[in-house]
């Protein structure tokens, strides 16, 4: 598949600006007709996409209880958790007959997908936060409701 993003525009503007037909194109760059039609359909090359997961004959039996080691693992001090080593060896015992590879990878996988996610904050030069709201406050022995505004520069 093309994923130059120059020869893509180009393709992209003789088509819809220029108003080239489909077929001269067709014969000039060879290509197939669906793969002109995802061109002129797409601003920027969709890239791969897996129509559905691959199977995992051996291993998926045994997602489950992968999932059960890890979350078990949280409550545990760091120095003690399952390795991908050991929970491959505890699915052997289990009856697991595929390889380490497949479950190392699947525990990677698995491990990625349950980790926090963090977004970095910048702030620019001269960049303020500003927030309005409500307060209770005692005032002369009374309660009594005050809005403020806030403003930080960080």
């Amino acid at each position: 598949m093309h994923t130059d993003m120059r020869w893509w525009e180009q393709v992209r503007q003789r088509v819809l600006r220029e108003g080239v037909s489909q077929r001269e194109v067709l014969r000039e760059t060879g290509l197939p007709w669906l793969t002109l039609k995802k061109v002129l359909a797409h601003p920027e090359p969709p890239g791969y996409r897996r129509a559905k997961p691959r199977p995992e004959p051996k291993l998926g039996p045994y997602v489950g209880r992968i999932e059960a080691m890890l979350d078990a693992d949280r409550a545990m001090p760091k120095k003690q958790r399952h390795t991908a080593q050991r929970i491959f060896e505890r699915l052997r015992e289990e009856g697991y007959p595929g390889g380490y590879t497949q479950v190392r990878l699947k525990v990677r996988e698995l491990k990625q997908r349950r980790q926090e996610v963090f977004v970095p904050l910048q702030h620019d030069p001269g960049e303020a936060q500003m927030d309005v709201g409500q307060a209770l406050v005692k005032q002369e022995g009374k309660l009594r409701t005050t809005l403020f505004f806030v403003m930080v520069l960080p």
